[in-house]
């Protein structure tokens, strides 16, 4: 068994693993040097006996010691490698967690304005939030999840905003096929989708229409990215001029910036744009990694 920083056996295990390999070079390799030459000696009688086995010693000593940290390296390497990959996956439990009270708690103080003003849409809103509640904590708690599980989450939800709403939200949900399996955060898309409710369709008193979408597109460096939009024709950004903004703002946003900065780093990015009339585009970009079988 190797110590706790190497695979190499510890203590005197090691020691006599070296020592034995030293000694069973020694011989064999005397023994097939004299059966080469056609003149067997007896190793004890040897002229050369001792600056052999010095040589030996010291070569095998080095070739132990290289393999020796050349496996330490392999090891440790394995080991940052792990903890990186466990620091990233408890980072994104922690964005996930915060995200998912700030829904319900946002979802229950619509459903008390409900109650007050239309009970019977509040009876169905509750409803709704029961079903939501059912297949988001039925499940087990996974770093990553398919696409199609993203937007069938985001179907429940929209279908309760629906009812708070009633016609002056509408909703489209477009993904194709080839991208149901796509793996991605859990929650990645709602905190979009509310923003878009709470800041561009709820000002407006006709109120409008959101469309999400999953699409693919080239890389920079010649590979592929999963673009996933979001699209309101709401009240827009408030900016004098059409731009892309590189910030965003609330609470939502903010975390799912921290989640494809922890999964993918400069690669993962999400722009708010202003339409030139009204409404906004949300874009989360990040690449392509196809589901494992």
């Amino acid at each position: 068994r190797g110590t706790g920083n190497s695979p190499w056996p510890a203590g005197w295990r090691g020691i006599a693993l070296v020592v034995c390999g030293m000694g069973t070079g020694f011989v064999l390799g005397s023994a097939i040097g004299d059966a080469y030459s056609g003149n067997p000696q007896n190793l004890l009688q040897r002229r050369d006996a001792v600056p052999t086995l010095l040589i030996t010693v010291v070569a095998s000593t080095a070739i132990a010691f290289f393999f020796y940290s050349r496996g330490k390296a392999s090891h440790l390497q394995a080991r940052m490698a792990q903890a990186q990959r466990d620091a990233a996956e408890a980072r994104l439990k922690l964005l996930e967690v915060q995200l998912e009270p700030h829904m319900l708690f946002n979802t229950l103080a619509n459903l008390r304005v409900l109650i007050a003003t239309d009970p019977p849409r509040a009876q169905a809103m509750l409803d709704h939030l029961i079903a939501y509640l059912r297949a988001t904590l039925g499940g087990a708690r996974a770093t990553l999840h398919p696409l199609a599980d993203e937007f069938a989450r985001l179907n429940d939800y929209l279908a309760l905003m629906a009812v708070r709403m009633g016609p002056r939200l509408g909703y489209q949900l477009e993904l194709p096929d080839a991208l149901r399996a796509v793996p991605v955060p859990p929650l990645l898309l709602q905190p979009l989708v509310e923003n878009a409710i709470r800041h561009g369709l709820e000002p407006q008193v006709k109120g409008g229409h959101i469309t999400v979408r999953a699409s693919t597109r080239p890389g920079d460096d010649g590979g592929t990215l999963l673009v996933l939009e979001v699209h309101d024709t709401g009240a827009g950004l408030k900016t004098p001029a059409p731009a892309v903004t590189a910030s965003g703002t609330g609470f939502g946003l903010a975390q799912v910036r921290e989640r494809l900065a922890t999964l993918h780093g400069t690669q993962g990015t999400l722009e708010l744009i202003a339409a030139s009339a009204s409404g906004t585009s949300a874009f989360i970009t990040f690449p392509l990694k196809l589901a494992t079988p």
